[in-house]
C-alpha cells in the first residue's frame, strides 16, 4: 500500500502572497528596497530565517512604509515566534495577510479576543478557504477568561512511555499514557502539527481540555479534531490525540524514546550538560521545522519538517537528494511498494552531530502537504531519526537541546562521535537500530531500537 501522509490540519497554514508578484508599493519602492526586499524573499522561501530577517530589516529601513515589506518582515517574525514584532510591523495594515498573521500572533501568544477578531476579519475574505482559521477562532471566541496551557500540581511530571500494547511493538512512537479530561487515553507526541488534536471518533467538535501527566495538570488547552483512525492502524494501538507543538513549548517537554521517558515541566529545563542546540522553526507559527546539512558544506542547509507521528527516519524530496549527491535513479523500491524507493543519505548533520549513512526514503506525495506553503521544504524528519536523542524543548521551544543516545557516544568519550563509532550490535533479533540501518517499511510501525541505559531521573533534567 503507497504511503500517503496524514494531512494535518492543525499546520495553521493559510494562503499567501510572498512569490515575486509586485504589490500596490512596487512603483514607489526604490531600487535599493526592491533589492533587499528580493533577497529577503528568496531567504524566506530557502529557510534562511537569520538571513532574511537581516535583508528585511535593510528593507524597511530603505521604505519603512511599504506593507509588503512589513508583511514580509512580520511573516518572518511569526516563524521565529516574535509574536510582539509581527503585531507591531502589520499595525494598521488591512490587507487578508494581515489580518492572517496577527490572528496568528495574537493565538499564539494567548490574546484569544483578538485572535478570534483578525481571523474572523480574514475568513471574511472569500477567496480564503482555511479549516484551522474557522475552528481556531470558533475556540478563541469561545475562550473568554480562561489561560491557555495554565500548569497546575507538582512542578515535574514524568511518564514512562511504553514500548509495547498488548503485544504490539511500538518502534520509534512516541506514545504517552495520560489524562484526558479525567479519562485515560493514548497520545501521540506530534512536533509537525501545531494544535493538540483529539480523534473525531471520540469526540465531535474544537473544545477546551484538560491534560494531566503524572502529579501535573496542564489546563485550558485548546483541541481540534480529526480522524485519527489511520494511525491507530499505522501504529496497532488505540491513539485518541496528538500532542502538537504548541502543547510541547508550553509544557517544555522532555521527549526520549530510547529511555521510554516524557517529562513535563512548569519551566525550562537546565541546559543538558552533553547536548547540541538546534533552533527550531514554525510554519506560520505552527508545525515545527529545522535546518540541517546533507552536504559536506556546511553552509548547504535544507528546511524540514520535524514530525514525530511519521514511522520513518528521514524523507527527502528529489532536490534534497541532488544536493546531497545522490542521483533519485539509483534508488532501490520498497519491496511492498515499488513507488517510494530508499537509499542512503552519505552525511546528515543536525546540530553538533554527524549522523553518516543516514536510511531515507523518497517518492512519497507531499503535495497536499505542501500545497499551502511559502517555503520550499525538502523533506520531514520522522520518529526513527528523532528516536536517536533524548529532546528537550526550551525558550518557549524556539531551540532544542538534543542529547544522543548513549551508544553514539564514542567509549570514554564526553562529545559527540559519528554513530557507529563504539556501539554495541542490537539486541538478539532486534533490527539495526543506528543510522545505515535499513528504513522502517513505511505505512507500518517502526523496528524497536536496541535498548540501551537512560537517564533513570527524568526531573533532574
Amino acid at each position: 500500500m503507497r504511503l500517503r501522509l496524514i494531512p494535518l490540519v492543525a499546520l495553521a497554514l493559510a494562503p499567501v502572497a510572498c512569490g515575486a508578484s509586485l504589490g500596490p508599493n512596487a512603483s514607489a519602492r526604490s531600487p535599493l528596497a526592491q533589492q533587499w526586499l528580493d533577497r529577503a524573499k528568496a531567504s524566506y522561501r530557502n529557510a534562511d530565517f537569520d538571513d532574511a530577517r537581516d535583508a528585511s530589516g535593510r528593507a524597511l529601513a530603505a521604505a519603512p512604509g511599504d506593507a509588503d515589506v512589513r508583511e514580509l518582515s512580520a511573516r518572518i517574525a511569526l516563524v521565529r515566534l516574535d509574536w510582539a514584532e509581527a503585531l507591531k510591523l502589520t499595525e494598521g495594515l488591512d490587507s487578508t495577510d494581515a489580518h492572517s498573521i496577527r490572528g496568528r500572533a495574537y493565538w499564539f501568544s494567548g490574546d484569544l479576543e483578538h485572535a478570534a477578531d483578525e481571523l474572523e476579519a480574514m475568513l471574511a475574505d472569500p477567496k480564503v478557504k482555511d479549516p484551522w482559521a474557522r475552528d481556531v477562532a470558533v475556540l478563541a471566541r469561545r475562550g473568554s477568561g480562561r489561560h491557555p496551557f495554565e500548569m497546575d500540581g507538582g512542578i515535574v511530571g514524568a511518564i514512562e512511555m511504553p514500548r509495547q500494547l498488548d503485544k504490539t511493538p511500538l518502534g520509534a512512537a512516541n506514545v504517552v499514557p495520560c489524562e484526558l479530561d479525567g479519562e485515560r487515553v493514548l497520545a501521540l507526541v506530534a512536533t509537525g502539527t501545531s494544535e493538540v488534536l483529539i480523534d473525531s471518533n471520540s469526540r465531535r467538535d474544537p473544545s477546551w481540555v484538560d491534560l494531566k501527566f503524572d502529579h501535573v495538570e496542564v489546563k485550558d488547552v485548546p483541541a481540534l479534531v480529526q480522524d485519527l483512525s489511520p494511525l491507530t492502524r499505522t501504529i496497532g494501538v488505540p491513539i485518541r490525540a496528538l500532542l502538537g507543538a504548541q502543547f510541547l513549548r508550553h509544557a517544555h517537554v522532555t521527549f526520549d524514546r530510547r529511555g521510554d521517558q516524557f517529562v513535563v515541566r512548569r519551566q525550562d529545563a537546565t541546559p543538558p550538560p552533553e547536548a547540541s542546540r538546534v533552533p527550531l522553526y514554525y510554519l506560520r507559527g505552527g508545525g515545527m521545522m529545522l535546518r540541517a546539512t546533507v552536504t559536506q558544506r556546511g553552509e548547504d542547509q535544507v528546511p524540514l519538517l520535524v514530525d514525530s507521528s511519521r514511522p520513518f527516519p528521514l524523507l527527502l524530496q528529489d532536490g534534497a537528494w541532488t544536493k546531497a549527491g545522490v542521483d533519485v535513479h539509483t534508488l532501490l523500491p520498497m519491496p511492498d511498494d515499488p513507488g517510494i524507493k530508499r537509499g542512503i543519505v552519505p552525511v546528515f548533520r543536525v546540530g553538533g552531530f554527524d549522523l553518516a549513512k543516514m536510511p531515507a526514503i523518497e517518492g512519497v506525495d507531499m503535495a497536499e502537504l505542501t500545497s499551502g506553503l511559502d517555503i520550499d521544504l525538502g523533506g520531514i524528519v520522522g520518529a526513527d531519526l528523532l528516536s536517536f536523542f533524548r529532546i528537550t524543548f526550551a525558550d518557549d521551544g524556539r531551540f532544542m537541546w538534543l542529547e544522543p543516545d548513549p551508544t553514539l557516544l564514542g567509549p570514554g568519550q564526553g562529545a559527540p562521535a559519528k554513530p557507529g563509532e563504539g556501539a554495541p550490535p542490537p539486541a538478539s533479533g532486534a533490527p539495526p537500530a543506528g543510522p545505515g540501518a535499513e528504513p522502517a517499511k513505511p505505512g507500518g510501525s517502526a523496528p524497536p531500537p536496541a535498548s540501551s541505559a537512560g537517564p533513570t531521573n527524568p526531573a533532574s533534567r
